[in-house]
């Protein structure tokens, strides 16, 4: 833990994140593809999803190796986990571009032993294909030594440091049960965003004619904060673009339109009393 701790502090690291988050930034541009990447479409990051097939594949092959006669098995597994790799690779930096400073420090270990692990398996499977199946399965299991090393540290950035989780969740367990008074209606501007606060929990208010939408401030991706957000359009769809990393939701629903946040925002029933906007959790 000291060591995980002083990676997370290894401020070195960052004139060689600077320059990599430039390459990645320039590499992945369209942000069609980059919200495809990040699994907007599937409501969590994608990075961790594909992660189970070279891991899987490999850490398999692994087994196989101790087995008798299941060279060709084993090569098989090699390669279907190195040719998946490369995807699961791309899904992985794409995260890591909006990722936090400490958590940009890790993450560049993560991938520099992910990577070496991808070279050791396809200097494997490149052996296993000339006959050399002792040395592929030597290469094999450096290289299962190497991504489980990787794998570690993905488990520290996303449980430790919360990276690509929603941020938003937790401030709903710090809200008491029953309807709560957010503002008079007749205080509400048109078209216009306004930061409240419920149980000392900050929440975006947005009214559009006689419909109003009260959701989690802080954004699901990095805790940005969605009221000094920008109003936008999308599709004919009103949006809230976040401010740090241009996360993009849904006023109607706070559906996700736009990565990095791969998860919808939390949005919070309402409802008005004698004049007075209430809400409470969902």
């Amino acid at each position: 833990m000291r060591a995980l701790t002083r990676l997370e502090q290894a401020t070195s690291l960052d004139r060689t994140a600077e320059r990599v988050q430039r390459i990645v930034a320039a590499a992945i541009r369209p942000q069609r593809l980059r919200d495809i990447l990040h699994g907007v479409a599937i409501g969590h990051p994608l990075h961790p999803a594909l992660v189970q097939v070279p891991i899987g594949a490999w850490f398999s092959t692994a087994v196989l190796d101790l087995m008798p006669q299941q060279r060709r098995a084993a090569t098989t597994l090699v390669a279907i986990g190195t040719a998946a790799a490369l995807p699961t690779a791309i899904t992985g930096w794409n995260d890591w571009g909006s990722l936090s400073r400490e958590q940009q420090r890790v993450g560049l270990v993560h991938a520099l032993a992910n990577g070496m692990a991808i070279g050791l398996y396809a200097g494997s499977l490149a052996a296993r294909l000339t006959g050399r199946h002792g040395l592929g399965r030597t290469l094999g299991y450096l290289g299962l030594a190497a991504v489980s090393s990787g794998g570690f540290l993905g488990g520290h950035l996303a449980y430790k440091q919360a990276a690509s989780v929603n941020q938003g969740v937790p401030d709903l367990r710090r809200i008491e049960d029953g309807w709560h008074a957010v503002a008079d209606m007749s205080a509400l501007p048109q078209n216009k965003l306004l930061t409240r606060r419920i149980d000392d929990i900050a929440v975006v208010v947005y009214r559009d004619g006689d419909d109003v939408t009260v959701m989690l401030e802080r954004c699901a991706h990095q805790s940005g904060p969605l009221g000094a957000g920008q109003v936008v359009r999308e599709n004919g769809r009103t949006c809230v673009k976040c401010p740090w990393h241009g996360s993009t939701f849904e006023l109607d629903g706070g559906e996700v339109v736009h990565g990095p946040a791969s998860s919808d925002q939390q949005v919070l029933p309402t409802r008005v009393v004698g004049g007075v906007l209430q809400t409470r959790l969902p």
